[in-house]
């Protein structure tokens, strides 16, 4: 079944909610809210496509109730393509910055099961403490080093790349699963037969 254009909840024609020709602002973007009481949720967590949708990323993220991508997106058809599997929330990294992806936001807040994620390209941009401020998850992507730790009690996860593959590094994506009470269960996922 194919979804219309929904990236970051509001958007139509590919540009977010309340743009001025297609410049978005803080102020006018809509805060994603994503809430399923009473189940789990599983997120595909998925970042520097580069232009390249490897076709082992849609079994990967098969049943996702929602794929956040976190930047270096390379062509707006990838996130087409991603939205037929679920619908998609958005932000652009530093390969974005001509064209249609060039009118992503820098950085989103997703509200899931009561708690904020913070999502951008690059942790280094990264401008505020998200302990102080309540996140329960920063996830970024940009080094293409697909991993996870938690720092004050924040969730920090950078899936990978499932793009163009650099050095040696895997082809992963990401999934991250949120429970009913909104417990937090990152997952690195290793896209098989890629060499």
């Amino acid at each position: 079944m194919r979804r219309g254009r929904n990236w970051n909840l509001g958007c139509s024609a590919g540009l977010p909610a309340g743009c001025s020709a297609g410049l978005p602002t803080r102020a006018s973007r809509p805060r994603a809210e994503i809430c399923h009481p009473e189940r789990v949720m599983k997120l595909g967590i998925i970042s520097d496509t580069h232009g390249l949708l490897r076709p082992e990323v849609a079994p990967a993220l098969a049943g996702a109730d929602r794929i956040l991508h976190l930047g270096d997106v390379g062509k707006l058809s990838i996130l087409d393509e991603l939205n037929k599997i679920a619908p998609v929330t958005a932000v652009r990294g530093n390969v974005d910055r001509d064209g249609p992806c060039a009118t992503l936001p820098e950085t989103e807040v997703v509200l899931i099961e009561g708690r904020y994620v913070y999502m951008l390209h690059d942790l280094k941009t990264l401008h505020l403490d998200p302990a102080a401020g309540k996140f329960a998850a920063v996830l970024h992507g940009h080094t293409h080093v697909p991993n996870f730790f938690t720092k004050k009690g924040v969730l920090y996860f950078n899936p990978g790349s499932c793009g163009p593959r650099r050095f040696e590094l895997p082809v992963t994506v990401g999934l991250l699963t949120v429970s009913a009470d909104g417990d937090l269960q990152p997952e690195i996922v290793q896209l098989p037969h890629i060499s």
